[in-house]
């Protein structure tokens, strides 16, 4: 299949309510023609609202949608030329692969011809050469995932939706399509907008990421961005893993206790600032670090991951700190005993300060 003319979306101002639950509430967001955003969030965020406003299978209260120049909100789904996969890939048990496949060209009067060749040109785009006469119960999980793509993709829609397209796989086969669909979207070029609960999987496939709770968008940014700058707690909770510190503003400095933080970026104009470290960035050193934050700590709990080992310590206030260090030689011979007093060093680059709003 060639490169796809895709088609930028633009939403703007849309809301969507049920009763008194905002699902979607005043959201706004261009995705860029060509990219792969992906909307992230917990159950109940609001994203595959979102992604079925986008579908046209749910009409918000108010607002505008634009494919392209194109005002869509009042266009019914057949008519959004938009191809779309499902978390239970929605595939049809009595037809068989080909028949799945060619379906949605068959609904556009395609010529019988024509199709038989579109089929097996999609099946050879997601590597399923020679699967057109199987069975779907003939397929494997990863199997039934490429066909469901293949019938998003054959009619050569501008726009692509995915609905937690990996979630029924195991972890190996998931984390195996997730690079898979990635070189599909590169290959194939068309507006992909991807709906997970998983943010390691949002952050191996996307262009950017809109990070989406309580039916608002609370940040949207590429994947290096998210991970190392969040806009708030939320965010950074929701984005790996963290560790946060009650800090506070004093003149023009920001505090943990009585110790001036060192920190690369300018603190948020906010009222509640917490100080957040990844454990993977925190040190575990032999004497403090010129340069660099450094607080006393006795170590709670030590785990053994395999590649990794996790410490949880206690700060001398009580507050509980989590550092994770990388499995090697040098650091299972540096692994502390519990109840150890230890210390930490943490980079002013890597002491992030943020809202602490939006929990």
């Amino acid at each position: 299949m060639a490169n796809i003319a895709a088609l930028p979306i633009t939403v703007a101002n849309v809301t969507k309510t049920y009763g008194r639950v905002h699902a979607l509430d005043n959201v706004s967001l261009h995705v860029k023609s060509g990219e792969f955003l992906t909307l992230l969030g917990p159950s109940g965020s609001g994203k595959s609202t979102l992604l079925m406003v986008l579908a046209g299978f749910t009409r918000p209260d108010s607002g505008s949608l634009k494919f392209g120049d194109h005002e869509v909100i009042r266009t019914p789904p057949h008519l959004r030329d938009v191809g779309m996969t499902f978390q239970s890939y929605a595939l049809f048990p009595h037809m068989t692969v080909a028949g799945n496949v060619g379906y949605p060209l068959r609904l556009r009067k395609v010529p019988r011809t024509e199709i038989a060749d579109r089929v097996d040109r999609a099946l050879q785009t997601v590597q399923l050469d020679g699967f057109g006469d199987r069975r779907i119960d003939q397929l494997s999980g990863g199997q039934r995932q490429r066909v469901a793509v293949a019938r998003a993709i054959v009619f050569e829609p501008r726009i692509l939706l995915m609905d937690e397209p990996l979630s029924a796989l195991d972890k190996k086969l998931r984390d195996q399509m997730q690079i898979e669909l990635r070189r599909l979207h590169e290959k194939l070029g068309m507006t992909t907008v991807y709906v997970t609960h998983d943010q390691r999987e949002a952050l191996t496939m996307s262009d950017r990421i809109a990070v989406v709770n309580h039916g608002r968008i609370m940040q949207l940014a590429t994947p290096l961005d998210l991970y190392e700058h969040p806009a708030n707690r939320f965010v950074a909770d929701f984005i790996g893993e963290s560790t946060f510190l009650p800090v506070t503003r004093r003149g023009d400095r920001v505090v943990y206790g009585d110790m001036a933080l060192r920190h690369s970026r300018p603190a948020p104009d906010a009222a509640g600032l917490l100080l957040m470290m990844r454990p993977e960035r925190i040190a575990l050193t032999t004497a403090p670090v010129e340069g660099a934050n450094t607080f006393s700590a006795v170590a709670r709990e030590v785990v053994y991951q395999g590649d990794s080992y996790l410490v949880q310590a206690v700060l001398a206030d009580g507050t509980e700190i989590t550092l994770r260090r990388p499995m090697s030689g040098a650091a299972l011979a540096a692994m502390p005993a519990p109840g150890a007093p230890i210390t930490l060093s943490v980079a002013p680059e890597d002491a992030v300060i943020i809202d602490a709003g939006e929990v």
